[in-house]
C-alpha cells in the first residue's frame, strides 16, 4: 500500500477510548486505533479506500497540500 502524504490530525477522544485520525484534505476520512501508530496506520487504509472509491465514482482527489516548516532566522 502506498504511504500518502496528506495531512493527518491525530487526537485522543476519551469518549471513545482510542486515538483517532482525521485527513482534512478527504472528506470524511477518519480512522481509529489503540496506539497513535496504530490509527494513523488504519488512516493510511481509509485513504486508500476513499481514494479507490473516488475514482470509481469519477470525482475529483485533493493533491496533499505542502506546507512550509518556517526556519528560525
Amino acid at each position: 500500500m502506498p504511504d500518502y502524504k496528506y495531512r493527518l490530525i491525530v487526537s485522543w477522544s476519551e469518549s471513545d477510548g482510542c486515538w483517532l485520525v482525521e485527513v482534512p484534505e478527504l472528506p470524511g476520512a477518519m480512522a481509529d486505533g489503540a496506539t497513535p501508530a496504530e490509527a494513523v496506520a488504519n488512516a493510511q487504509v481509509v485513504i486508500d479506500e476513499w481514494i479507490q472509491v473516488a475514482r470509481q465514482d469519477g470525482r475529483p482527489i485533493p493533491q496533499p497540500q505542502q506546507f512550509e516548516v518556517p526556519t528560525a532566522s
